[in-house]
């Protein structure tokens, strides 16, 4: 499920959202209302049920060889998505929806390379070009676009690892995840 040129995508899981008004985000750490969207890469990012938590790590023009063989590994191409096993369970069985919205109002938001340059926002109301769709199968998202999806007990250790490396990174929802392990 990827947008098609001119568009971006909304993923979620109301597939009755007829206008989307820009609105702050409870989990929002900058100033401003926003409509939030993304593009064709970063669309991966949200194969998800919502509030999963979710870290992922990818290979960068600057990623060195050796992270993207001990994050990444062999067999998962040059991205890979961890989630912790409670929430496989919701990856198989939730109804996840996709808009396509008109990109020409949209603008980058944040800075690639921190974690955050990965969505589009919009500071108008924005209505969706048709009804949602079904996104489908996730792992099966994941099996096609060659991205290695990994099931963990605790995301810490692996976000720990991928934030000190010289892949690209993002982490979603992460104050859901379980606690971090004692050491």
């Amino acid at each position: 499920m990827r947008p098609e040129p001119g568009q971006v995508l909304h993923f979620s899981e109301d597939p009755s959202i007829t206008r989307f008004v820009p609105h702050l985000a409870a989990t929002a750490q900058q100033p401003g209302e926003y409509v939030w969207a993304v593009g064709f890469d970063r669309c991966p990012d949200y194969w998800f049920p919502r509030q999963c938590p979710r870290a992922m790590a990818w290979t960068t023009e600057s990623s060195a060889a050796e992270d993207q063989k001990r994050i990444i590994g062999p067999g998962c191409g040059e991205r890979v998505h961890a989630i912790e096993y409670s929430w496989l369970e919701r990856m198989r069985t939730v109804e996840l929806y996709a808009y396509r919205l008109p990109e020409d109002v949209f603008r980058p938001f944040g800075e690639e390379g921190d974690g955050r340059g990965h969505a589009v926002v919009a500071t108008e109301p924005v209505l969706p070009l048709g009804p949602a769709e079904r996104v489908g199968d996730l792992f099966e998202l994941h099996e096609q676009a060659g991205i290695g999806l990994r099931v963990l007990p605790n995301l810490w250790p692996f976000w720990d690892a991928v934030r000190s490396s010289s892949l690209g990174w993002s982490g979603i929802r992460l104050r859901n995840a379980l606690a971090r392990p004692v050491e």
